[in-house]
């Protein structure tokens, strides 16, 4: 995961969800510790992702992804979240990473031509997460781990869940059930 990431640095959080609770806590490093730990779903707790305006975008794009991934009958993907906070230069219109990154290329005067908000840093490259500057943070977000599909061993997993973790929501679940439940902790868990 670490590989995504630019400036891996000044990466303050990431986050590996599923959208569900059982087995999704991991006890986090210690403050100070050089270990990069990831997250899970229950450690978000009580966090939001702020992408004011592009909230629409970023939950139409988790429509659009999760129902191409249901048709292929996938599950037990993830969300991958991290935050960056952001420096002073960096903040307000204008200021974006997508923003400068375009301007400087294609030499773009104002934000308002860019057309360049909720775009892939790297277009050409394999990095399928997005950018996208918040207020005071830049979230990168995107699917990962995109390689399960739903056949006999998780509908077996699913059967298991089902008689253990009464009451509880779990990791495998049809293709439409978990779809819709990363769709629904998206909503929830942004603003």
């Amino acid at each position: 995961m670490q590989s995504v990431f630019f400036p891996a640095g000044r990466i303050s959080e990431r986050y590996d969800i599923k959208g569900c609770e059982v087995s999704r806590w991991v006890d986090p490093a210690p403050e100070g510790s050089p270990i990069v730990q990831v997250l899970k779903d229950l450690n978000f707790e009580g966090k939001t992702i702020n992408l004011g305006p592009q909230r629409s975008w970023f939950l139409r794009q988790m429509e659009l992804d999760t129902a191409f991934l249901r048709e292929l009958n996938m599950t037990d993907y993830s969300l991958l979240v991290a935050f960056q906070q952001l420096h002073e230069d960096e903040k307000g219109l204008g200021s974006s990473l997508i923003f400068r990154t375009v301007r400087s290329v294609r030499g773009i005067q104002s934000p308002e031509e860019s057309g360049a908000q909720n775009r892939r840093l790297l277009p050409d490259a394999p990095n399928a997460l997005h950018i996208v500057d918040g207020p005071e943070q830049r979230y990168f977000l995107g699917l990962v781990d995109l390689v399960t599909v739903y056949g006999l061993h998780k509908r077996l997993e699913h059967l298991c869940g089902t008689l253990c973790c009464l009451g509880r929501t779990f990791s495998p679940v049809s293709p439409a059930c978990y779809a819709r439940r990363l769709c629904q902790w998206a909503e929830a868990h942004t603003e």
